[in-house]
């Protein structure tokens, strides 16, 4: 025990410095699991409070689950959260790649510093304002895009009713607003990558592209392969403003614009059912905690060094 404290005492501001994450997932991610309870009840409001509810309420085992599960909807918005989240997982990483590549090879260093912040700007817009910025081009009445189809003789498309164009652009809505974010992981460790290792290839020979084949890339995987395992544990969690501000809620575009989680916001908003949005909640959970296990799993297998744990 005082071998602990001690420690403690020699580290007291490196731990000073990480409690403040340490308070954030506590309170946002740990304290929060003990709420996965409802999805296994009734959950009733008897007006004597939050936990007095969860108390009260009876149990139901897996009926929630069943619920969910038997919906006519349910294989749509499980395709549509799975398939997008496998396309934003690869377009996100062979752009966010090949992007850190060109910043870093841009010879005007300051110029590059311009362009970064220009592809970093949109990831602080809010979904909502992007929603308005999206719906002034797309607009049936006086939207941009309509307004330049009709001065070439064009008939005008109601982009909020037709639903073949909403997969294209949502992927592209998702790449331009996270793909500046996402390359800036990828610019930093390529600017932790020892420059003797360039030096080297140059002397024997090596072009550019040849430099970023077999020592960028190579240098990259390992952080490549970790993000990705992360994503694969998110593939049943959605971007929820994306996927429910862009498309303004619009019925007929349900089919492909459709996920689990703007499915049972719209449950729970119209049938104030607690317990079945618990239920989806610790569904998509429980899922993706397997995804990681496995992905790791089948990464260790491949190549023990690129593993998470």
């Amino acid at each position: 025990m005082k071998k602990v404290l001690s420690q403690i005492r020699a580290n007291r501001i490196w731990l000073l410095m990480v409690l403040p994450g340490v308070l954030w997932f506590l309170v946002f991610s740990y304290l929060p699991m003990f709420g996965t309870v409802i999805a296994f009840k009734d959950y009733k409001i008897d007006g004597n409070g939050f936990l007095s509810s969860i108390m009260s309420s009876d149990w139901v085992g897996l009926e929630n689950f069943k619920f969910l599960f038997q919906t006519d909807d349910a294989f749509i918005i499980t395709r549509n959260t799975v398939l997008y989240n496998l396309v934003f997982i690869i377009v996100g990483l062979v752009l966010g790649v090949a992007l850190a590549i060109i910043f870093n090879s841009l010879l005007n260093k300051r110029g590059a510093k311009i362009y970064q912040t220009g592809m970093l700007f949109p990831h602080f817009l809010s979904w909502v304002v992007v929603s308005y910025f999206l719906f002034s081009f797309l607009s049936e009445d006086s939207g941009l895009v309509n307004n330049i189809l009709v001065a070439f003789g064009q008939d005008p498309i109601s982009w909020y009713n037709d639903p073949k164009y909403w997969p294209f652009i949502l992927i592209m809505m998702n790449v331009w607003k996270g793909l500046g974010y996402g390359s800036i992981v990828y610019l930093a460790a390529i600017a932790g990558i020892d420059r003797t290792y360039y030096e080297a290839a140059m002397i024997d020979g090596a072009g550019k592209w040849q430099q970023i084949r077999h020592v960028t890339i190579p240098a990259l995987t390992p952080l490549m392969v970790i993000l990705t395992i992360l994503n694969v544990g998110k593939i049943f969690n959605s971007d929820f403003g994306l996927f429910y501000q862009l498309p303004r809620n619009s019925g007929p575009l349900y089919p492909v614009t459709d996920v689990i989680d703007t499915y049972v916001y719209r449950g729970l908003t119209s049938l104030g059912d607690m317990s079945m949005s618990a239920a989806a909640g610790f569904y998509q959970s429980i899922v993706g905690f397997i995804l990681v296990i496995l992905t790791n799993y089948i990464v260790k297998k491949i190549n023990p060094e690129y593993a998470l744990f």
